[in-house]
């Protein structure tokens, strides 16, 4: 395996960083695969629903599937609980920041906000303010990101739905995770300019 030669990143050369470049466009293009692993994991994380947090994930997009959402919403909901297993207090962003490169503004945001929107469905059991998500009740995607917790993320802990599988999302994953990422065409629209 080619490595460079430097000890500090000061110190690379051209032939050093070119390489490096080269391994990075190669690993990059594996991000499907890798996604598709972390998802699977998913099958054996968090304990105590009905059902898997894969199973919740394929549900989740399921139902945005059946909905008639587009390819970027149902890949969203597919991926929007992927940070659960390493930082599930901040699960959402982590989704979001997955996201971010490859879709629109409008979805990143909805994955990112979704933890706090689900809180109107349960903080109130614990004391807290089930209504926080109404500080953005102004903002220009509040509606949509209401729609999907609503519609699909907080109903999909349902053992008997018929969720479609993991095989079945692939290539919508694959298409969205294969895209170039912020391209230059669509870059003020996907940070929400």
């Amino acid at each position: 395996m080619n490595t460079v030669n430097f000890l500090q990143m000061k110190d690379g050369s051209k032939a050093d960083y070119l390489l490096l470049q080269d391994l990075e466009h190669h690993y990059i293009r594996g991000l499907p695969d890798r996604l598709l692993l972390a998802l699977a994991r998913l099958d054996d994380s968090l304990q105590g629903y009905q059902v898997s947090r894969l199973e919740h994930s394929l549900q989740t997009a399921s139902r945005a599937q059946d909905d008639g959402a587009d390819l970027e919403t149902i890949v969203a909901a597919l991926v929007h609980d992927l940070g659960d297993e390493l930082s599930p207090e901040n699960h959402s962003q982590v989704a979001a920041s997955i996201l971010r490169p490859y879709v629109r503004a409008e979805v990143t945001w909805i994955v990112e906000m979704h933890g706090l929107f689900q809180t109107q469905y349960y903080a109130h059991h614990y004391g807290k303010d089930p209504q926080a998500y109404l500080a953005y009740k102004d903002h220009p995607w509040f509606d949509s990101c209401q729609a999907f917790c609503q519609r699909y993320d907080q109903a999909a802990f349902d053992p008997a739905y018929p969720s479609k599988s993991l095989a079945h999302f692939e290539p919508m994953l694959r298409e969205v995770f294969s895209r170039k990422p912020f391209e230059a065409s669509t870059l003020k629209e996907r940070i929400g300019h």
